[in-house]
């Protein structure tokens, strides 16, 4: 699987807290991120089915 990258805006009280939690969790930002990314399409699929890309 390739990885690709994201650019996102976020406004600089949101970024700070992303950076509490990452950090309590022993995580960078991003690898908070992409859990966050993670469990919401895991949450999806569970809800409506897994989701068909083309990808796969």
């Amino acid at each position: 699987m390739a990885t690709k990258s994201l650019s996102i805006r976020i406004d600089e009280e949101m970024l700070d807290k992303l950076h509490v939690v990452a950090d309590y969790e022993g995580r960078s930002a991003n690898s908070q991120i992409l859990i966050l990314i993670r469990d919401c399409i895991e949450q999806y699929e569970s809800k409506h089915g897994e989701i068909k890309t083309g990808k796969r």
